[in-house]
């Protein structure tokens, strides 16, 4: 037999008490004059119990879902799903054995949804604790609170992360990759390792979690991705020379075929415009080689004292910049030529970049034995794709009427400050455009 539902124990409650009260009310009338006081209070008191009694038995099953619904959401709030309630007894209202069993239900759904939150963030923790790329996760003050096994290998020889302060391991850390990390900006640094130079691309991201403020850094080893690139470059550069060797040689093979038939006819009033075009050609093929050649034999630098008033107005004479801050007291100590040519590089690709020609500056610093020269613009920046490329030989985004750039300005200024035993590097401005720096090392000798 089915149980009566909740809304029927109500109205039968409410009818019966109805019902008792017309009859205390009756049987007072009547036996009033009967009756004493005590008699009649302890009468009423007696009906009072029993109706208290009544509706305490009846509104029970409820009292006892309500205490158990308040204990599940209670733990479900503290993030645990494993409560459960008991299946509905016999003689249950029909409405709460509903709840009850759409209850168990929701509880069962919760925790299958937890334990595969479970699965993935262990998937995501595998995954990302042996990913080459080196992860922190740092709180505003610089406490980390997550590394995984790339970023303890790098900065810790293994050792856990968790806890410690960034400002305090970068103290040890070599000084590029500790510039690097307190610049909010993404970056291409260089960084000596084991005798080496391995190049670094730094990412950092601002995010929340869990509500609270944080710092996401990324430090992805390049060396032999620029290596693998380099090699496409080379192939890349192979096909584009072959190229305009035969866009040349041809013509002039032609134009040698056709002076020689008209030497044999006689006709050598028109021999002349055959050698100019010939001599074109030739001179054509001359400056395209001659850009590659300044790349691929590039002489060991003669540093000596530069003085800078000198040096710059030099400069000026081949392009346009704003110098901010004025030069550095010592001179400086390195080969003027080769670094003219570096600084006249970047301040030609600051101006092709797209920003107002006016923002293009150059800033000279001193930092004790390093001299840093930084030539910067306003112009969109780099992306990462193209930052992690940029230093790349050959590699160039430039995409006008001209068939686009070499792709050399950036790769020969590399090579002249690592010849002088320095390194270059690339980082996006907080407020638009890109910032170049050449840092020379050794300039105490000065």
């Amino acid at each position: 037999m089915r149980s009566p539902g909740l809304h029927t124990r109500l109205s039968l409650l409410l009818l019966l008490a109805a019902l008792l009260g017309g009859l205390a009310h009756a049987a007072l009338s009547s036996w009033a004059s009967t009756w004493s006081t005590a008699a009649l209070l302890v009468g009423l008191a007696l009906l009072l119990l029993a109706m208290i009694a009544l509706a305490g038995l009846m509104l029970a099953p409820l009292r006892r879902l309500l205490r158990a619904l308040e204990g599940s959401v209670l733990s479900y709030r503290d993030g645990d799903f494993s409560m459960s309630l008991a299946a509905p007894s016999h003689g249950q209202p029909p409405e709460l054995a509903e709840l009850l069993r759409l209850h168990s239900e929701l509880g069962l759904a919760l925790r299958e949804q937890r334990q595969q939150l479970a699965q993935r963030e262990l998937l995501l923790d595998s995954v990302v604790q042996n990913t080459p790329v080196a992860m922190l996760l740092c709180q505003p003050q610089g406490q980390i609170s997550y590394a995984n096994l790339a970023a303890r290998q790098l900065l810790a020889k293994g050792r856990s992360l968790v806890g410690a302060n960034l400002n305090t391991l970068l103290a040890d850390a070599p000084e590029a990759l500790a510039a690097a990390l307190q610049n909010p900006q993404d970056q291409l640094v260089s960084v000596p390792e084991n005798g080496q130079e391995e190049q670094f691309h730094i990412s950092q991201r601002s995010l929340l979690l869990q509500g609270q403020a944080q710092r996401l850094l990324l430090l992805r080893r390049m060396t032999r991705e620029l290596s693998r690139q380099e090699v496409a470059s080379w192939k890349r550069v192979i096909r584009v020379m072959s190229h305009e060797l035969n866009n040349s040689l041809a013509p002039i093979s032609s134009l040698a075929h056709s002076g020689a038939e008209l030497a044999r006819r006689g006709q050598i009033e028109r021999l002349e415009a055959v050698f100019k075009s010939i001599g074109g050609r030739a001179g054509h093929l001359h400056q395209f080689l001659s850009g590659y050649a300044s790349f691929a034999k590039l002489p060991l630098p003669q540093p000596a004292a530069v003085l800078w008033p000198e040096f710059l107005a030099g400069l000026r004479a081949h392009c346009q910049f704003e110098l901010l801050g004025g030069w550095p007291e010592q001179p400086g100590f390195f080969d003027a030529g080769q670094i003219e040519q570096a600084l006249l590089n970047l301040i030609k690709n600051a101006h092709e970049a797209g920003g107002p020609p006016g923002e293009v500056s150059l800033s000279l610093r001193s930092d004790g034995e390093t001299l840093v020269l930084t030539v910067a613009d306003r112009g969109p920046g780099m992306s990462e794709a193209v930052l992690a490329q940029a230093l790349l030989p050959f590699y160039s985004t430039k995409r006008s009427a001209s068939g686009g750039g070499t792709g050399l300005g950036l790769a020969l200024a590399r090579e002249i400050a690592e010849a002088h035993g320095g390194r270059i590097s690339l980082a996006n401005r907080s407020d638009g455009g890109l910032a170049v720096s050449l840092l020379l090392h050794g300039q105490a000798r000065a």
